[in-house]
């Protein structure tokens, strides 16, 4: 379900993995997510770490704990549309912070966005559908 990175805290890890799950529809409103000592055993992390991720999703509606029931999905349509626009909003920050880290102007981003999206459609303007290009001249 959810993969830990060392280089971050685990509690916040388990926070946006499961509100990404959310957004994309894999955990949907009334769904059952695993009780806290079951995710710390699948994650092999500290109950306690659990808890604070699970007591941070109750506090922002994303979950829902029901005594004696479980935890569940909470996140309604409004809840899930401003999930996903602050994601967005927090990779585009990254994003923007690398393209200007490796020297692009900010001028420059647009159109190697559109280059890259173009690309990966597989039609670029300039012919070229994201394959390499051959270096060798295939002459007549």
């Amino acid at each position: 379900m959810l993969e830990i990175d060392v280089s971050q805290p685990i509690y916040q890890q388990i926070v946006d993995g499961l509100i990404r799950l959310v957004v994309r529809g894999d955990l949907r409103h009334g769904d059952q997510i695993p009780s806290q000592r079951d995710m710390a055993e699948q994650l092999k992390v500290s109950p306690n770490t659990v808890q604070r991720a699970y007591r941070d999703l109750e506090a922002m509606g994303v979950v829902a704990t029901a005594r004696g029931q479980g935890t569940f999905a909470a996140a309604g349509p409004e809840l899930v549309d401003e999930l996903r626009r602050q994601m967005l909003d927090r990779a585009l920050e990254r994003f923007m912070q690398e393209m200007l880290g490796l020297g692009f102007s900010r001028s420059e981003v647009p159109g190697l966005v559109s280059t890259a999206l173009a690309r990966q459609a597989g039609v670029c303007g300039d012919g070229h559908d994201g394959a390499p290009r051959s270096t060798h001249g295939g002459g007549r």
